[in-house]
Parts: structure tokens; C-alpha cells; sequence
């Protein structure tokens, strides 16, 4: 393992699947104690989402490789549960040095079929309320103990282009994740804390395959419906690229801007799981319809 991360303490919210738990796998075995926070829990049952995976599973499946894990069942959208979140971390760690902004939720809000009078109101501003206000819930409780000693935060996103995103209430969603990110870097940049927006690209693991009707272990069997599939990557992919961008005594140099898990990769020199360094922007959004 590299333990470039040793002694840092990371907040991933939002890592009971998918992108959270990929990057929360990569930032423990890179050294740093992480924290993962999820509503999914074998205890309190299933969030809105609907799916099987749980909080304690992602713990369970880091500390099994090797990494420090501990699990907490958060609900970042209730501001009093995540003040005793950071309350926590301060007493059992007395530090924060990374927090990840991977709250979402969003998918059974969004109707891609419909415009935005046609979609349902209570779930478009829902989605909002998921995708944007817990990202700033988490940062405005977490930032004081961030600015102790300086850190990262990563808001994760989709899309690092001005591009519409073929739905109003999504796009404003992934389009204010990416300026919030912009909106704290220039807060905090008096504080040595950096902020960025980190896009994973097509992700093959649950929610990202189930569409196309393939598991993550036999995505290639998707790969003729399109470019997003053939130039898909695994969690494990973007949350390599987070770890050694929480690695680098120069990140600060990317705050405020969005980079994708391509252009960590190129940075970095990261590879996915299986060796692959999978290339969204050279690849896809030169064919996807603006």
C-alpha cells in the first residue's frame, strides 16, 4: 500500500456505493483514517435510493484490505446530525484534513424524459435539496476544523464543461456543485484549504451499469451500446486519482477548478483496477450531443 495519506483523517460522505466507496477504499489504503458516512445501514434499513449496499459494508470491505475505516450512519441534509458528525471526529481524531463531498441521491428524482414544467416540482427541488444543500451542510460544519490545519475539499460532480446536461433540475444540480467548489476555494484560500470538483465520468458499478443491463465484472459486454461504456471506469479509478490529489503538497495549485478523473489520471499517471486508463474527455465528449 502507498501510505503517502498516513495520519490524515478524511471525511467521505456519502460512500456507502459507488464513487464514495471507491474513493474512500483508495484514501485508506494510501494511509488516512477515513470516516464514511452514508443513510444506507443494516440497522436503520435502506435510504430512498432502494439499494442493498450499506455503510458498514463499505467499512467493512477497507479495514478487509487493509485501511482504517470507520463507519457512521449520517444524513447530511439534517444539520444537527451533521454537527455531531464533525463533533465526533474532532473528539475521536482531533483533526480533519480532507472532506469529500459525495452526497447525491438524485437518480429516482430525476425524469430525463420530461422539461422542467412537465417534471415533478417536489422532486426536482428535492434533488437540489440532496445534491446541493447537504454539500454545503457538511463543508459549513466541517470547514472551522479543515482551517486547523489546512486541507482539501473535494465536491464530487459530473461534468466539468458549461454544457447543458439534458435536464434542468440535473444540470443545476452538477453545475452548482462545480461553483461551489470555485465559491470556497476563494474563501478558504486565505486559510490554506483548497477546494475542487472532481468528475468520475461513466462509472461501472451498480447505478451507473444496471441501465445497460450488465454487472460491473462484465461491463465489456456493454460496450457496443456506446462510448460511455467503453470508456467507463471503475470507483476504484476516480478514488485513485482523489488520493493522490489529497497526496499532493502542491494541490492547491487545482483550487477551484473541475477536473475529471482523466485529468488525474493524466497528472498523477493513476491507472483503474485492471490497468486501463480510461480517457472520458478525449473519448466521449467530442460525440455526446451538446
Amino acid at each position: 500500500m502507498n501510505m503517502k495519506l498516513r495520519g490524515s483523517v478524511v471525511l467521505v460522505a456519502g460512500a456507502t456505493r459507488g464513487a464514495g466507496r471507491g474513493i474512500a477504499t483508495e484514501l485508506a489504503l494510501a494511509g488516512a483514517t477515513v470516516v464514511a458516512t452514508g443513510r444506507s445501514s443494516r440497522i436503520g434499513g435502506a435510504s430512498p435510493m432502494g439499494r442493498s449496499e450499506t455503510i458498514e459494508e463499505t467499512a467493512e470491505l477497507i479495514q478487509a484490505a487493509g485501511g482504517e475505516c470507520a463507519a457512521r450512519v449520517v444524513d447530511h441534509s439534517d444539520s444537527g446530525q451533521v454537527a455531531g458528525l464533525v463533533d465526533w471526529i474532532k473528539g475521536e481524531f482531533g483533526r480533519l484534513d480532507v472532506l469529500v463531498n459525495d452526497i447525491w441521491g438524485g437518480d429516482p428524482l430525476t425524469d430525463w424524459g420530461k422539461r422542467f414544467w412537465e417534471h415533478s416540482l417536489e422532486n426536482g427541488l428535492a434533488l437540489l435539496r440532496t445534491a446541493v444543500e447537504t454539500h454545503l451542510i457538511t463543508s459549513w460544519h466541517a470547514a472551522p476544523l479543515l482551517i486547523e490545519n489546512g486541507g482539501l475539499i473535494v465536491e464530487i460532480t459530473d461534468g466539468v464543461h458549461d454544457r447543458y446536461r439534458e435536464n434542468l433540475f440535473y444540470d443545476l444540480a452538477k453545475h452548482s456543485v462545480n461553483r461551489l467548489a470555485l465559491a470556497q476555494a476563494c474563501e478558504l484560500k486565505a486559510y490554506g484549504v483548497a477546494a475542487v470538483a472532481v468528475s468520475p465520468g461513466f462509472l461501472r458499478c451498480g447505478a451507473g451499469v444496471d441501465p445497460v443491463g450488465v454487472a460491473g465484472s462484465d461491463w465489456r459486454d456493454a460496450r457496443g451500446q456506446g462510448p460511455r461504456c467503453a470508456y467507463s471506469g471503475t470507483p476504484r479509478f476516480v478514488g485513485r486519482g482523489v488520493a493522490a490529489l489529497a497526496a499532493d503538497p502542491n494541490a492547491a495549485r487545482f483550487s477551484g477548478q473541475a477536473l475529471g478523473s482523466w485529468d488525474l489520471s493524466d497528472e498523477y499517471g493513476c491507472t483503474d483496477v485492471d490497468g486501463s486508463r480510461p480517457h472520458w474527455r478525449k473519448n466521449v465528449e467530442p460525440v455526446e450531443p451538446d
